[in-house]
């Protein structure tokens, strides 16, 4: 199907007629029948029932039978739980970004998984006149970053496996991993280690550490960095840093559980 088949009226005037639904179910205190339906989004029910049975079968709607009225369903709900929990992040992050740069003198980030990537949704630049800049919203390949390859090493392995096999390795340095085994190596010692390193395998002269941020059930849902120029990171640095980033890491989630219980 071509892009502008997707533009259609018909599509466009179907899409208004859910948002619509959306808003009735969603500023109303009561269910609403699919005669009700019908009549406040002058649709005919023939036509209809087929759109709430997608609704209902994908979640968004919630159908009781023995009201046979329809409502908001969980899909909603999760969507919600995740816009806020994004949201609660980034308010963690500020604080902790800014004194996790200042007990280490470089510049630090927040990272969330997004389409296979690693996305900067919080960003703290360090006070020396080297320093490495990450922006909000910057994306890098999960394999190339200290803070992607962290998000990849706390997935679940079933998770992990389907992103190995269909990533497709892009060199953007002379040192960025380039195979699925590899990784995979990688993955392990970093889990084991619970830090992840990026030794100038995306940005050329740049070296980077990530600790992964935890939900109170252990699933990842963001990481930590410190990014550091190359020419100042040694084995001294480098303790500092993952002690840092461990400070870090536990201040987000002991505000992020403690909102969650």
């Amino acid at each position: 199907m071509s892009r502008d088949a997707d533009h259609t009226p018909a599509t466009v005037k179907s899409a208004d007629r859910v948002l619509t639904l959306f808003e009735l179910l969603g500023t109303g205190s009561r269910e609403m029948s699919h005669t009700d339906i019908a009549a406040a989004l002058d649709i005919p029910k023939s036509s209809l029932t087929q759109l709430l049975k997608n609704l209902v079968g994908r979640g968004w709607l919630a159908y009781s039978p023995g009201t046979k009225g329809y409502s908001l369903g969980d899909a909603f709900t999760r969507l919600a739980r995740r816009a806020g929990r994004a949201r609660d992040l980034v308010e963690c992050a500020g604080p902790v970004l800014t004194e996790l740069t200042a007990r280490t003198s470089e510049s630090s980030a927040m990272n969330v998984l997004k389409d296979d990537k690693a996305e900067v949704v919080a960003t703290v630049l360090g006070p020396q006149r080297l320093v490495s800049h990450m922006r909000l919203g910057d994306v890098a390949p999960l394999y190339a970053t200290s803070g992607g390859k962290v998000i990849l090493a706390y997935l679940s392995p079933e998770l992990q496996e389907q992103y190995l096999s269909r990533v497709a390795f892009v060199r953007a340095t002379p040192t960025t991993i380039h195979s699925a085994q590899a990784l995979r190596e990688q993955l392990h010692e970093i889990r084991r280690q619970g830090v992840a390193f990026s030794f100038e395998e995306w940005t050329p002269g740049i070296t980077g550490a990530a600790r992964p941020v935890l939900s109170r059930s252990g699933e990842v849902i963001a990481s930590i960095n410190v990014a550091v120029p190359s020419v100042r990171f040694d084995d001294k640095l480098r303790k500092k840093i993952a002690a840092a980033l461990l400070w870090a890491v536990e201040a987000v989630q002991s505000e992020l559980w403690q909102d969650a219980a």
